[in-house]
């Protein structure tokens, strides 16, 4: 959380604040006030979520059935038809922005969802964002989803959504395109739509649309894995330099073993040279390590030689961190597979990229809850019922892991130490 002491002008709050007996309630109505807004001409010391803002439900007026709630769209979620592993809390929704599945909880109430759609939706997730002095988001742009149908006028409201609100809460955003599922020839969309934002919709021109190196910040997100996709890192070559000739500082998102081209990165030698055509680069590091220890040994192992390749070619790195995962509902996996360890999980990451030196940080995600990986408010007592398996992460308060990136955040900047173990917060609302 940012907090601008010389904001605090009436001796009682301040008072309060010192002696920590400010009140739960007390928090929300002060935090607006002495929040800065978030400076978007560098990516330096911020802390970036993932933002996949690709939830819908029957009758939001986009036409996608319950999409990323089921496995079947079409169908009303319920047992045996859905697909996310945590429940998000919707207390602070009102009634008409929630979405009735056939799920209910232990006290007999009705399991709701939301729509990412909703200008209400999409305003508190960047109200906590502020609150808990998160930077902001990469709003993920899935290229193959951005050809003109129903999707991508989901995807266009979702951005002009995010566009208003982080100028409302003083959060920054960048596009991150994601390749995945591209067929060979179709990396070309991306450029073609990056430069209709740019000349049509003038999206670079927010004061909230992060920078880097006084240029405009586009992520391209699913270069050189080895997993056989369609495109090839020729076409990506390609479009890292039209991207770059176009004025934009690129961000890429790129396997963890990128440098020694092993494990789930390709062996291919241009991949290095599309990495030293970019400005930053971030390798995806989910599901690479299980424990705190395995995720500190990965940044002494890993990223502190990343760090020091990249300082030589003065390109910047940004590791992945991630809570916990879980793909149950989603691919029949074990619930749970990475427990969150109340946190130490997340924080073991936070404390090995410090220990690396690393200047920012991406996490994944904020609003996953597909795998499991959501740092937002989840409900603690998930959806029951024979056969109903769903997380619950009753054991931390709700806002949890929202003040765990906070103070990464500050941490970052230098306003706080970050130390092994998991730090313990006051507590900032009545959550």
């Amino acid at each position: 959380m940012i907090v601008a002491l010389a904001n605090l002008r009436q001796p009682l709050v301040l008072g309060l604040f010192f002696t920590g007996l400010i009140i739960p309630r007390l928090w929300s109505q002060v935090l607006p006030k002495i929040s800065q807004p978030v400076d978007a001409s560098t990516l330096q010391q911020k802390v970036m979520c993932g933002y996949q803002g690709w939830f819908n439900c029957e009758g939001d007026g986009a036409d996608l059935g319950w999409t990323h709630w089921a496995k079947n769209g079409n169908r009303e979620v319920g047992p045996g038809n859905v697909s996310v592993d945590l429940w998000p809390d919707l207390t602070e929704l009102t009634s008409g922005e929630r979405y009735a599945t056939v799920f209910k909880h232990s006290d007999g109430r009705i399991a709701e969802v939301y729509s990412s759609a909703s200008p209400q939706v999409v305003a508190m997730h960047f109200r906590w964002m502020k609150a808990y002095g998160i930077d902001g988001v990469f709003l993920q742009r899935f290229a193959n989803g951005i050809d003109g149908g129903r999707l991508q006028r989901h995807k266009d409201k979702v951005l002009d959504l995010v566009r208003e609100e982080s100028q409302r809460h003083g959060r920054v955003f960048s596009v991150m395109y994601d390749l995945s599922g591209l067929r060979s020839g179709q990396v070309g969309r991306v450029l073609r739509d990056w430069r209709a934002l740019r000349s049509e919709r003038q999206i670079d021109q927010d004061p909230g649309y992060l920078h880097h190196h006084s240029k405009p910040l586009v992520a391209v997100w699913g270069i050189g894995f080895n997993d056989n996709r369609s495109y090839s890192l020729a076409d990506c070559a390609d479009l890292i330099h039209d991207l770059k000739e176009d004025g934009n500082a690129v961000m890429l998102g790129v396997p963890s073993w990128w440098r020694e081209g092993k494990r789930d990165a390709t062996n291919d030698p241009l991949l290095r040279k599309v990495i030293e055509d970019a400005d930053v680069i971030c390798p995806w590091s989910v599901g690479r390590y299980r424990t705190p220890r395995q995720a500190i040994d990965h940044a002494a192992e890993v990223w502190e030689q990343d760090v020091s390749w990249c300082r030589d070619r003065n390109l910047a790195f940004m590791p992945v961190v991630f809570p916990g995962f879980s793909w149950h509902q989603l691919k029949g996996g074990e619930l749970d597979l990475i427990p969150r360890r109340r946190g130490d999980f997340l924080w073991s990451q936070v404390f090995g990229a410090s220990q690396a030196k690393c200047q920012m940080l991406y996490v994944a995600m904020f609003d996953e809850v597909d795998e499991g990986t959501a740092i937002f408010k989840c409900d603690p007592d998930p959806p029951v019922g024979e056969g109903v398996k769903f997380l619950s992460l009753r054991e931390t308060p709700k806002d949890h892991y929202l003040k765990l990136v906070g103070e990464a955040a500050r941490g970052l900047r230098g306003e706080a130490v970050i130390k092994r173990q998991v730090p313990v917060l006051p507590v900032k609302n009545s959550d």
